[in-house]
């Protein structure tokens, strides 16, 4: 019991991680999107980006997954309603999460052809997400 507490802890530092990036990193990127590119402005977010992305973004989705299925196998054997709507949630963020990554080689290739505003807009897909993720989590609905 004790191995799976701090299993379920370092599962909600992990989604912490995770989801500060994907709520971080569209916001560099309206302001990338507003910058020249070839600027210094833009080759220092393309840097920050790719840091992000590398270094918390994708480890911490990973390691969120891992202890996530460990959790959802240990404790509740896959099974209940909200769980199968929470784990389908979690694909549809990391989906989002591979259309970031792709958007972060894009602005690296130079080759972004995406609004300011369209990144506005994306920058709320992963909040939503993740407070309907919180919800079925806490309340259980089903």
């Amino acid at each position: 019991m004790a191995m799976y507490e701090w299993i379920k802890a370092f599962h909600v530092m992990a989604v912490i991680a995770w989801m500060a990036s994907m709520l971080y990193l569209p916001r560099l990127m309206v302001y990338h999107a507003e910058a020249q590119t070839g600027s210094i402005q833009s080759e220092t977010f393309k840097i920050m980006e790719r840091r992000l992305l590398k270094g918390i973004m994708t480890p911490s989705m990973i390691v969120t997954w891992i202890l996530g299925l460990y959790l959802a196998w240990s404790a509740f054997g896959f099974k209940g309603g909200w769980l199968h709507g929470k784990i389908l949630l979690v694909f549809i963020l990391s989906g989002i999460h591979g259309y970031l990554a792709g958007r972060v080689r894009a602005f690296a290739e130079d080759r972004n052809l995406k609004s300011a505003r369209f990144y506005r807009i994306i920058n709320e897909v992963p909040a939503v997400l993740m407070a309907l993720i919180v919800i079925l989590v806490i309340v259980k609905p089903f």
